[in-house]
């Protein structure tokens, strides 16, 4: 019997994750108040229950018995079952955005700002995040990419390290993205743009490819680069870092930076890590007409 409970900061994707759960074959509830699990658990487990993956959704909506999550979560463990944690995450940026988009109102202030909202419910879900055995942050994460990390996650024989990767291509002249951990500057690479024919394209043409690896300081920063990343992935991982942001920059974010993410993002995926890559400002220039 897997015996899941989904919980985390409301807008980090709970819904989503329980439609991917119930795809694989979970019977899957959601906002189950916390003092009815043990009844619900007794009732899965027991032989003629016919059930053999269940998934509760569980947040900040059961509101004082949130609270008992855990002393739940506990006896039921001592009864010799077992429930594993997800808690979803994202940063506060994004989830403001999502709150705005879909023209909701934060649970815990419904007459209030948003941003309290969120400061509030990080506060409550301390410990929830901290008892979890899998964190995932939604920040960057598209449907399909949540998708891959929720079947990685119970696919039998795969591991999961707790560490999602997003390679992220940029502009300087828009900016460092604000979520990065690691920031490369490849701006020392000749630049495409001054080549007309090369211009309107981007590193994602195998012209523009061609181009920039065709130089030995590339080569010879990309060989470095991922040493550098390979030694810090482990480390990171045994530390509990959850989301790795390394993002990647060039004038326009278009051609270099474009190339030299999708060589890290090439190298980080063959050797198996869960890794994801968004090239942020490659079509600005074409939209602002340049």
């Amino acid at each position: 019997m897997q015996f899941t409970v989904v919980t985390g900061m409301s807008g980090a994707g709970k819904s989503t994750v329980l439609k991917i759960l119930e795809d694989m074959g979970f019977f899957c509830v959601d906002n189950l108040p916390p003092i009815l699990i043990k009844k619900f658990a007794e009732i899965c487990f027991s032989p003629d229950s016919g059930i053999n993956k269940v998934a509760l959704g569980i947040d900040i909506r059961g509101g004082n018995l949130f609270s008992e999550l855990f002393t739940i979560i506990g006896e039921i463990n001592q009864s010799g079952y077992n429930i594993d944690l997800i808690f979803l995450d994202a940063n506060d940026d994004v989830l403001v955005k999502r709150y705005k988009e879909t023209r909701r109102k934060h649970p815990l202030v419904v007459n209030g700002r948003i941003q309290d909202g969120i400061k509030l419910e990080r506060g409550m879900l301390i410990e929830a995040k901290e008892r979890a055995k899998y964190i995932i942050d939604t920040s960057n994460l598209l449907t399909r990419e949540l998708k891959e990390e929720i079947i990685k996650i119970f696919t039998e024989g795969k591991v999961y390290e707790n560490l999602i990767i997003t390679i992220l291509s940029f502009g300087f002249k828009y900016g460092i993205p604000s979520d990065s951990d690691l920031v490369f500057d490849v701006r020392f690479i000749p630049n495409p743009f001054y080549i007309s024919e090369l211009k309107a394209k981007t590193g994602n043409d195998q012209v523009i490819k061609d181009y920039v690896m065709g130089w030995d300081v590339t080569k010879k920063f990309l060989e470095k680069l991922e040493d550098m990343i390979s030694f810090l992935l482990p480390n990171y991982i045994k530390e509990g870092k959850n989301q790795l942001v390394i993002s990647i920059g060039c004038t326009g974010g278009k051609h270099r930076s474009v190339t030299m993410a999708n060589a890290l993002y090439e190298n980080l995926q063959a050797k198996e890590y869960s890794v994801n890559i968004h090239h942020r400002d490659i079509a600005k220039d074409a939209r602002r007409g340049k």
